[in-house]
């Protein structure tokens, strides 16, 4: 896949790319928003650096390392990915808590819609925002999301540096263990 231009990312600014849903979904992994990276490409956690692909492998979920392109293999898996909020930006911190938490009640709604098995969020400070559970920290959540259970990973970006490729896949295989 050609990396796209200095033009291109601007322009995906504010873009949406689509869920990957299909039906009986094990998993629903739900990033905090595209990056310019994924909005000007289309498709998931498409950022190179970005750690969601090979902990998605290393865990278990997937008998191989899928790129970005291939996220549409995901639900014969399985497995889906959605994000709280739909529109690109260059960081995650340009989301305000109005954003988060309407997008907390969007995925309500999708989770309703497609009754996955368990909602996994990637990025527990998003999650602390979008569904008001300040002390939430990585792991299984007491809460549920309409019947689904819910799942706290960090998120895979390669700018959390909290987490090294090998400690991440380690949450990831907690979850998968768990399903």
């Amino acid at each position: 896949m050609p990396r796209p231009t200095r033009d291109e990312l601007a322009a995906a600014q504010d873009s949406t790319i689509p869920d990957v849903i299909g039906p009986g979904l094990r998993v629903l992994f739900c990033g905090i928003n595209p990056g310019l990276y994924s909005g000007a490409t289309g498709h998931h956690f498409a950022r190179p650096g970005n750690r969601f692909w090979p902990a998605l492998h290393l865990s278990g979920f997937t008998p191989r390392q899928l790129f970005p392109h291939e996220q549409d293999l995901l639900p014969s898996f399985g497995l889906g990915v959605t994000n709280l909020v739909a529109r690109a930006t260059a960081r995650a911190d340009e989301l305000g808590a109005d954003e988060l938490t309407a997008g907390g009640a969007r995925l309500r709604r999708l989770v309703a819609t497609h009754e996955p098995e368990v909602v996994a969020i990637v990025g527990v400070t998003a999650y602390r925002t979008a569904f008001a559970c300040p002390k939430a920290v990585v792991g299984a959540q007491a809460e549920l999301i309409e019947s689904a259970r819910v799942w706290v990973l960090p998120n895979p970006s390669g700018l959390n540096a909290h987490y090294q490729l090998a400690a991440l896949a380690a949450e990831f295989k907690i979850l998968a263990d768990s399903v």
